[in-house]
């Protein structure tokens, strides 16, 4: 039987609200899209809609994940740790070699191919997002029982309006960024973020 409560529906915008602006792996990378103005239809629709899949995913098969993540979430967790500690490398490198000021007109964008890739590899190699959406989110929304579905849209309706208010209101910060201070910061910041999760996973085993 399908139920929609408003409780439901407001529990679950609520909690992966609260979940979604931490700030993460994803979220940097976002920010720093935004910034550029640089394909932020794809990335904040391929960040909403994976989180979708994902909520869905926790709310509706959470027993079966249950029993399935201890055997997964391992190989899950030092991959994705790798991926984040050179993914912040990289960072670092930037800011320390800087140089770099926006200039929307005449800055170089990243291909489409490989923006997605690098945004694919962020979201699904990173376990905190499973934790989260599938785990956290999954285990919430059992206690709403036929309410599920409506805990499942609120739920997924955050992670789109978060998503595309962060990827389009980034623009606003666009001015400040003309200066190279501000892009060895942004770096840093994004750096020492993919640093601190990746610390965190292996940290936390």
């Amino acid at each position: 039987m399908i139920a929609f409560t408003p409780a439901a529906f407001f529990a679950g915008y609520a909690t992966s609200l609260s979940l979604i602006m931490a700030i993460g792996a994803q979220n940097a990378f976002v920010l720093r899209q935004g910034i550029r103005q640089s394909h932020v239809l794809p990335i904040v629709l391929l960040c909403a809609g994976s989180d979708a899949i994902l909520i869905l995913t926790g709310v509706f098969a959470f027993a079966q994940i249950e029993r399935v993540l201890p055997n997964v979430l391992p190989l899950v967790k030092y991959g994705g740790a790798a991926f984040l500690f050179v993914y912040g490398a990289m960072a670092f490198r930037a800011a320390w070699r800087g140089g770099e000021a926006l200039d929307p007109a005449t800055a170089p964008k990243q291909s489409l191919q490989r923006t997605v890739i690098a945004l694919l590899m962020l979201t699904w190699l990173n376990p905190h997002v499973y934790l989260d959406t599938v785990v956290l989110l999954g285990s919430i929304s059992a206690q709403y029982d036929v309410g599920r579905y409506g805990f499942a849209l609120g739920a997924t309706l955050a992670s789109f309006s978060f998503f595309f208010a962060l990827g389009y209101g980034a623009r606003f910060l666009a001015p400040l960024f003309a200066k190279p201070s501000s892009w060895r910061f942004l770096e840093c910041f994004v750096g020492a973020t993919m640093w601190t999760i990746a610390l965190t996973l292996l940290l936390g085993s």
